[in-house]
């Protein structure tokens, strides 16, 4: 939604000038790169650390038991957790009586990196579900009949409850194999930094990977007298971008709207961000410019423009009420923290900006948007309803 530019000027990046949270620990700088080549900034604060059960006595003992009495139907979660629990296995010296048993089994696949480490440990799946989700692939199973059949299902993390309350009220005889397993981070610290920015308004978009991420952000902030304000600031100011419905259930459960790809990617995640971003932009015409407000910058005239934070909040307060006076004692109730200054704030505005038009002083009632009176309403107020 930027300005066109010229010729030789580079376009600005979609994700410019916007704040993402990651909470993710595994991928973590993965998906940051991919968020910061795109232009935004990029705040880490992990909630969940991944403990491999390697030397787990129950993975163990659950291993073992599959080996002598082989399982009708394997189900596969993710690459790397059947990957994990077959190097455990071969650790273990059991890890081609393992394979044997597997082998023996109808196997399926959650997703292409679940298929792929099946095929790498020479094995091979019978289906594989396109959505790559746990529903799809329960529908399935419970289509096909799982009345006296013994299933293995590999976790990754999660209980996945509903599935294997399901395949066991359909009569099945389930054994859930965890291979690894979700902890608090030993820090707590860089979430809590993270939780305290998502409070702050300096966080636009805050990104889950995994539902256990979400319940642990939740869990930590209620131990911190914040859950409710977290959830408060999740269903209003800060959008919520998941990777899947199973992450995003925790979520909608609390009537906290999210966004996910159709995939569920990481890549694609990213690519959802980047095209729904201009539903974060708000464009106003002042006084013979084009102000594009991003979540903590501003683009003029398609120039990406740094603006401190007393200042993008005097900005926000003033867009608000586009081409009227906006109070000084309603600026000064904007401000962040205990920053008071408005005059401050509104000249570093005024020099972040660089046009010295774009803010006028009502005499000493208060500052207003020069907005163009002829351009009619901005795109932002067709789509928001949002009153001039």
């Amino acid at each position: 939604m930027s300005a066109p530019t010229t010729h030789d000027e580079a376009p600005v990046p979609a994700l410019a000038g916007f704040t993402v949270g990651v909470t993710a620990a595994r991928r973590a700088e993965e998906l940051g790169t991919m968020l910061e080549r795109r232009g935004a900034t990029v705040r880490h604060g992990p909630c969940i650390r991944i403990v491999p059960l390697a030397d787990d006595t129950d993975l163990q003992e659950r291993t073992r038991d599959l080996i002598g009495r082989p399982p009708d139907v394997t189900v596969a979660t993710t690459g790397v957790g059947f990957r994990g629990w077959v190097e455990a296995a071969a650790g273990w010296g059991v890890g081609e009586q393992l394979l044997t048993a597997l082998g023996t089994s109808r196997i399926l696949a959650r997703g292409p990196k679940a298929r792929g480490q099946i095929r790498a440990a020479g094995l091979s799946e019978v289906w594989s579900p396109a959505s790559e989700s746990s529903a799809e692939m329960l529908d399935h199973l419970l289509a096909e009949g799982v009345a006296g059949q013994r299933i293995a299902v590999q976790l990754h993390g999660e209980p996945l409850r509903h599935v294997v309350e399901a395949l066991e009220r359909a009569g099945a005889e389930v054994v859930t194999v965890p291979v690894y397993r979700w902890m608090l981070p030993v820090d707590p610290v860089p979430m809590d930094r993270l939780t305290d920015a998502v409070l702050a308004g300096a966080i636009d978009v805050l990104t889950f990977t995994s539902a256990p991420a979400a319940s642990a952000l939740l869990a930590r902030a209620g131990e911190r007298g914040l859950r409710g304000d977290l959830l408060a600031a999740l269903r209003t100011t800060v959008r919520v971008l998941c990777v899947g419905p199973v992450t995003a259930a925790p979520l909608e459960a609390l009537d906290v709207p999210t966004w996910q790809p159709e995939r569920s990617r990481l890549g694609a995640m990213v690519r959802t961000l980047e095209s729904a971003a201009p539903a974060l932009v708000r464009r106003l015409p002042v006084a013979g410019h084009v102000l594009e407000l991003r979540g903590h910058a501003v683009l003029v005239d398609g120039e990406l423009k740094t603006v401190p934070p007393a200042g993008m909040a005097v900005l926000r307060a003033l867009a608000c009420r586009p081409g009227r006076v906006v109070p000084r004692e309603e600026l000064v109730r904007a401000l962040p923290g205990d920053d008071h200054d408005v005059e401050s704030a509104v000249a570093r505005l005024g020099a972040s900006l660089g046009p010295a038009t774009l803010i006028q002083t009502a005499d000493e009632r208060g500052y207003r948007l020069a907005v163009d009176p002829a351009a009619g309403p901005s795109r932002y107020d067709d789509q928001h309803g949002e009153q001039r």
